[in-house]
């Protein structure tokens, strides 16, 4: 068919696409299909939305309006967080956390367990309180909170239906700056690491694993929250806005406002604004999620590969998330710390590192991103058999199944 994901290094083998426009037109589309997959942003880095021999639904032209009412805000499963943020902000309320990209759809963010950052803050997908979701037999259901199924179909990797409308969580809006921080010393980031962590409402660590130092800490605060520092633990102000792959040389020019110039929650939570390219255009990506415990050792032991790993690399991002209670999330059961890996888009040479690099995790229990670029899961997912059954619950006839879910899922 000849169509892609965002990063082109897949190519999906559906023998169909089809763009429905109301929800009506998706029910229709997986009653009559033998074989189905959703399709949002297309920002995942494998197979996890292919349909092989089947049907792909697009659904960026699926007609679903925003509704925000009192601590909430209903949208259609295909809108992308930037679609939606300003309007909600206008109305005086924000979401608690956004990813780095605001590019992305909400379903296929929550579906994969994406994430924003904050030692406080748990994933995208904790905000979520209702999901409509069309069935293998073309029904529509709303699940919520109160449901016991609840916390198996929110990350629900597109197993179990396809989403059509999400309710979200809000908080009142709110201001954020961003101050950046050049040359974190190893040893300080080891030694102060929780302390680092609660400098901000969220703090990233951006490094090439090889370089002496760790090239930038970067600090998101709510305005009102910001202790001034004139260093960081040993890391000194940036002397200008900064790309989080700066130590390659990428200029800021597509990055939110930085230098502590306070703006709203959608124009600082993300790295990347949304009218421009995200991130540096043509990467691939994986992410590995340890026990916040572990974070220094797992650290320690990734920098261990540095010679391996700085090759084929753009930048690491270090960040910690707050644990939540949904089954196949990777911060299920507690709080954890996200490794990620922006790679150079060589993906021969990526996957021949992955395995060595997901050896040297495996001892922390270490999960990978669902939607990037991984070669195996070992990290426990206590419930992964309750998602099973309710998987064969609502898709007895394995519609939404394919070679992704059957490797990594099912073990089929």
């Amino acid at each position: 068919m000849g169509e892609s994901n965002w990063a082109g290094n897949h190519t999906y083998a559906a023998g169909t696409v089809l763009t429905p426009r109301t929800v009506d037109e998706v029910r229709e589309a997986v009653a009559g299909a033998s074989r189905v997959k959703a399709l949002g942003s297309r920002h995942c880095f494998n197979d996890i939305a292919d349909s092989p021999g089947g049907t792909l639904l697009d659904l960026r032209a699926l007609d679903a309006g925003v509704e925000i009412g009192d601590g909430t805000v209903t949208v259609g499963g295909s809108a992308r967080y930037g679609d939606f943020a300003e309007q909600l902000h206008a109305a005086g309320f924000a979401l608690p956390n956004l990813a780095s990209l605001p590019h992305i759809t909400v379903a296929g963010s929550v579906a994969t367990g994406t994430h924003g950052s904050g030692r406080r803050q748990p994933g995208l997908a904790a905000a979520v309180s209702a999901v409509e979701l069309v069935t293998a037999d073309g029904g529509l259901r709303t699940f919520t909170r109160a449901d016991a199924e609840f916390p198996g179909l929110v990350v629900g990797l597109g197993a179990v239906g396809v989403v059509t409308r999400l309710t979200l969580d809000t908080v009142p809006a709110f201001d954020v700056r961003q101050d950046v921080f050049d040359a974190l010393p190893w040893e300080a980031a080891y030694r102060h690491f929780d302390e680092i962590e609660d400098a901000g409402y969220s703090v990233s660590l951006f490094t090439n694993w090889a370089n002496d130092a760790i090239d930038l800490a970067w600090v998101k605060s709510r305005e009102g929250a910001f202790t001034e520092r004139s260093e960081l633990f040993g890391a000194v102000p940036a002397d200008g806005p900064r790309h989080p792959a700066h130590a390659a040389g990428i200029t800021a020019g597509n990055c939110t406002p930085q230098q502590g110039v306070p703006g709203p929650w959608h124009e600082r939570l993300p790295h990347f604004a949304l009218a421009f390219t995200p991130s540096v255009g043509d990467e691939l990506q994986s992410e590995y999620f340890v026990p916040y415990e572990h974070a220094t050792a797992a650290i320690a032991a990734v920098r261990e590969l540095a010679g391996l790993v700085a090759p084929v690399l753009l930048v690491s991002e270090i960040r910690a998330i707050a644990g939540d209670e949904l089954w196949l999330s990777p911060c299920h059961g507690g709080d954890r710390v996200a490794l990620h890996f922006t790679w150079q888009p060589r993906q021969a040479e990526v996957e021949a590192v992955l395995p060595v690099l997901e050896e040297r995790l495996a001892g922390f229990g270490a999960r990978p991103h669902w939607g990037k670029l991984f070669h195996d899961v070992r990290g426990d997912y206590p419930r992964l058999a309750d998602f099973r059954a309710l998987a064969a619950t609502l898709d007895p006839g394995g519609k939404f199944r394919n070679p992704f879910l059957d490797r990594h899922v099912f073990g089929t």
